[in-house]
């Protein structure tokens, strides 16, 4: 069996995911237990609609659980300690110049478990969070993307 690629988080990015874990061991299983024994006191358990969701939504945070143990249990955390501004990395804050659009973007680099581009932070698996990784200020680059090519002017580079 091929042994499991971790997932690289930040520290940041660790302790939600510890967090959640914690929600859902904590809390969210001993909702469901209730649930589900509530449900076993409406009677006949092969016509009961109410026990039936209850097991599914149990089964699918046993999942999460399981997901979410594999995910810690196999990270590689970067330490706020070990990024630099000298380069972009994970964990860090590039500001950027389109060179093409003229438009100035700023992009959190992150692991692909904590990447939300709704919010600029981008994974370091994506095609623009790949091809920023390991740039200085001031380098221009080209990134290939599905709709083509950007040019983008490293403006700047701070920690998370």
């Amino acid at each position: 069996m091929a042994e499991e690629k971790g997932a690289v988080l930040t520290e940041s990015g660790l302790k939600k995911l510890q967090e959640q874990l914690d929600y859902l061991v904590s809390v969210r299983r001993n909702e469901i237990s209730e649930q589900i024994a509530i449900a076993r006191g409406f009677g006949d358990l092969s016509e009961n609609a109410e026990y039936d969701e209850a097991k599914k939504e149990q089964a699918k945070v046993e999942e999460e659980i399981t997901r979410l143990q594999a995910t810690i249990r196999t990270a590689t955390v970067v330490a706020d300690d070990e990024i630099t501004t000298e380069r972009v990395s994970i964990g860090t804050i590039v500001k950027v110049k389109d060179l093409d659009e003229n438009e100035t973007y700023e992009y959190a680099i992150v692991g692909a478990n904590e990447s939300d581009p709704a919010n600029d932070k981008i994974s370091n698996e994506s095609p623009v969070g790949a091809g920023l990784l390991g740039a200085k200020r001031n380098q221009t680059i080209t990134i290939q993307i599905p709709a083509g090519v950007i040019r983008y002017k490293i403006l700047s580079i701070k920690k998370m």
